[in-house]
């Protein structure tokens, strides 16, 4: 959901490994580093804040990619992978709960979403977020998913600002196909806000468009996150082969 990777942390040496979570003491661990991220550092409301752990509904439907760091012992950073199978099961895919997605219909049963990102504070450095790219592109692969999904999160500590002037500088560049958009069920008021400030591109949103994805429509607000989302689809068969390829040759 919140997508919090920003490159700000120098690497150290350390042993980072992809794994999907296999056990129910994984994906706890996947939830409480979530927890520690969207509530502690971004002050998200969380249902259940006593136990440390950000849960929901489609947590049990998903696969959990994490990151470990083995000198640690500890899960550094996670993502949520939700495929199509699964998503009948959960009763839909999590981005339908802030977007009307009915244009994608017939892409159903080829649509892998992912989300909920996060990484540890001290964490937050390429080595880290090559594993979590490598992971996905691993999942992909192995399972021929033709497209991805996703909501990308944007921060709104000054209001709004930011994330309407990150869209108006990115949507017109990378607007999806009038077939595949979709539309917020509570859209951020584009026409209140400051489009026009001089931003710097979140670094996931700049991996995702980089990759070959579309930003598909309207950024959401997220009150419970205090974020803006994004609604990204990338076709895998867009995808950049130059730029993809780092990831691949990580995942093969």
């Amino acid at each position: 959901m919140l997508d919090l990777i920003q490159q700000q942390a120098p690497e150290a040496r350390r042993k980072l490994t992809y794994s999907l979570a296999r056990t129910g003491s994984d994906v706890e661990k996947a939830q409480r580093i979530r927890f520690k991220v969207f509530a502690e550092e971004m002050g998200a409301t969380l249902p259940n804040p006593a136990t440390g752990l950000d849960i929901d509904r489609f947590d049990r439907y998903c696969d959990h990619l994490l990151v470990r760091d083995h000198n640690e012992n500890r899960v550094v950073g996670t993502y949520r992978i939700l495929p199509p199978e699964q998503a009948v099961m959960a009763g839909g895919y999590y981005a339908e709960t802030e977007f009307d997605i009915s244009r994608l219909a017939h892409l159903r049963d080829s649509m892998v979403e992912v989300g909920r990102s996060c990484v540890h504070q001290d964490y937050r450095d390429g080595a880290t977020i090559t594993q979590l790219w490598s992971g996905l592109a691993d999942y992909i692969g192995k399972h021929n998913h033709e497209y991805m999904i996703g909501c990308a999160s944007i921060g709104m500590g000054d209001g709004g600002h930011y994330a309407a002037s990150v869209y108006h500088k990115l949507h017109k560049l990378h607007a999806a196909p009038a077939e595949y958009r979709v539309f917020p069920h509570c859209p951020l008021p584009l026409e209140s806000l400051n489009q026009s400030l001089d931003v710097i591109i979140p670094p996931l949103i700049k991996g995702y468009l980089r990759l070959g994805a579309y930003i598909a429509g309207a950024p959401a607000w997220d009150p419970e996150f205090n974020c803006a989302d994004l609604f990204i689809l990338m076709p895998v068969s867009r995808m950049n082969a130059r730029y993809a390829k780092h990831f691949m040759r990580r995942a093969s």
